[in-house]
């Protein structure tokens, strides 16, 4: 009697390991299709054949709609009224890169991983700590070291009585490696640890 409840204690926790592990297998694929609960993202992700321009890449799967996307590449738009030349017309070749970054917020399928739930008015989850491949991030750097700014965190603290931000009372614009002088520092501060700067290259 005993003998049999022994196997049958076995088979039990047998089964629940495999549940177990077919629930994290089976969650784990799951964060690599989820949208993020935010102010613009889709509830799921799903084809959109017209994404524009920087956005393009995610058109087969993606969180954003083709107007998003559009909106994403303009200097003020609806999305978050932000304002990218607060301290002057910011480089093409900086802004690139703020557009890239807006694609993937908006448009990727695959930050499960690093969604983190947040109680704030316009979003319900964020991302933290999202690893950029360390050529990524300093071309961000190099690309943007003759724009100017007048913050080291660009999620808090703008002045918003004209509708879109401006710098706060008492910020001077300063070239960018004044706020940021070096690579991880804009890549880790300018969006509250959203990205990580990574040792690991492309690929």
């Amino acid at each position: 009697m005993a003998h049999l409840m022994t196997v049958q204690l076995l088979l039990l926790v047998m089964w629940m390991a495999e549940c177990a592990q077919s629930r994290a297998t089976r969650a784990r694929t799951e964060l690599l299709n989820v949208c993020m609960d935010a102010k613009h993202h889709k509830e799921k992700p799903g084809p959109e054949d017209n994404l524009h321009d920087q956005c393009s890449p995610w058109k087969t799967n993606s969180c954003c709609s083709t107007n998003t996307s559009q909106e994403a590449h303009k200097d003020i738009s609806y999305l978050y009224r932000f304002n990218w030349n607060h301290c002057g017309t910011m480089t093409s070749e900086c802004k690139r890169h703020f557009i890239q970054d807006t694609c993937l917020y908006e448009c990727s399928p695959n930050l499960g991983p690093w969604i983190q739930q947040v109680d704030q008015s316009w979003r319900k989850e964020r991302i933290l700590d999202v690893p950029l491949c360390k050529e990524d991030c300093q071309q961000w750097w190099e690309d943007c070291q003759s724009s100017f700014t007048c913050k080291s965190n660009w999620h808090k603290g703008w002045n918003w009585s004209s509708g879109h931000n401006e710098c706060p009372v008492g910020a001077s614009c300063h070239p960018f490696t004044f706020y940021f002088p070096t690579s991880a520092a804009l890549c880790e501060e300018i969006w509250s640890h959203s990205y990580k700067l990574s040792n690991y290259s492309r690929g």
